[in-house]
């Protein structure tokens, strides 16, 4: 899926300009706020409602088309340490606009603070709260990006564990899905990657794992059992160090019986869907998220 070589060469460019050295690591509360100052606003049309999920603050994002009974439960990125519904309302707001569903971002509890499993308790915790107030299973859909997209996978294999069922379908953006972080494309495309560097991506598992086991199901989805997930589109960038999660998840989840659609964009980079005000390819590949999601939807 070839898009505008100097769109995306130009947005490298300027991310390589802005990324720190590899072995730098500045404190958690500065990457928070820079996380924050750099986030895109959300589209002049696009609401937003907060909500208490269970105790976990939350919010309702919606597009003029969005159905008010059809849910996503959206899980952000941000290697489970920094991220919040502020950093992904833009991006949420327009799968809104194009899945024509209502959003549902949680500020689910990170580490170092709130170690593994606490972000998966509290996203299964949260689509439950969607069955408990109406929706069905059928009537919703998990997606989310980079370690938000490993949370939605793990929060899948987990609502099955414990009885829940599962939604209609599933979407991972640039999935972190193997915190052993031990993939050949850690070393292949450190190089490529002007997003996420191998260093950065082992400290954020450590500060989330605490003493947890990298090796766990609902920590490293790829390692998980996956028969009798849903239907799911997963989208990697060829230019990505987590391509490999992603290629491994799409192999396993398929050995395992799983409706699983892998797309690699070519030249693309880490979750190049939130570039969407200035990528095309973004909003390229939001479309296409939207169209999958209907799909399914239609389907159900």
């Amino acid at each position: 899926m070839k898009g505008s070589d100097m769109d995306i060469e130009k947005l490298k460019g300027i991310l390589r300009e802005k990324q720190t050295p590899a072995e730098f690591e500045p404190p958690v509360e500065a990457m928070r706020k820079s996380m924050e100052k750099l986030a895109f606003p959300a589209a002049d049309d696009i609401r937003s409602e907060k909500v208490s999920v269970m105790g976990i603050d939350g919010e309702w994002v919606r597009a003029p088309a969005s159905r008010s009974e059809r849910a996503i439960l959206y899980l952000h990125g941000g290697g489970y340490v920094i991220g919040s519904c502020n950093t992904h309302r833009a991006l949420a707001g327009e799968i809104a606009r194009a899945a024509k569903a209502s959003v549902l971002l949680i500020n689910y509890r990170m580490g170092p603070e709130h170690p593994f499993p606490t972000a998966v308790d509290d996203s299964v915790m949260a689509f439950e709260w969607l069955l408990d107030n109406g929706y069905k299973g059928v009537d919703i859909a998990l997606a989310g990006d980079s370690a938000g997209g490993g949370l939605a996978l793990a929060t899948l294999i987990a609502s099955r564990d414990r009885g829940l069922g599962v939604p209609a379908s599933g979407v991972a953006i640039s999935p972190w899905a193997d915190l052993t972080c031990s993939n050949e494309a850690y070393q292949s495309k450190a190089a490529d990657d002007p997003m996420v560097t191998p260093h950065g991506l082992r400290r954020m598992a450590r500060l989330y794992l605490g003493e947890g086991n990298a090796k766990h199901p609902y920590a490293s989805p790829n390692l998980a059992n996956l028969a009798g997930l849903p239907p799911l589109l997963v989208h990697v960038g060829s230019d990505e160090i987590l391509l490999d999660d992603a290629v491994a998840f799409e192999k396993k989840a398929r050995i395992a019986g799983v409706d699983c659609v892998l797309e690699v964009w070519d030249d693309m980079i880490h979750v190049w869907h939130a570039f969407h005000p200035i990528l095309d390819e973004g909003k390229a590949g939001i479309q296409r998220i939207g169209e999958f999601l209907l799909s399914k939807w239609r389907s159900a």
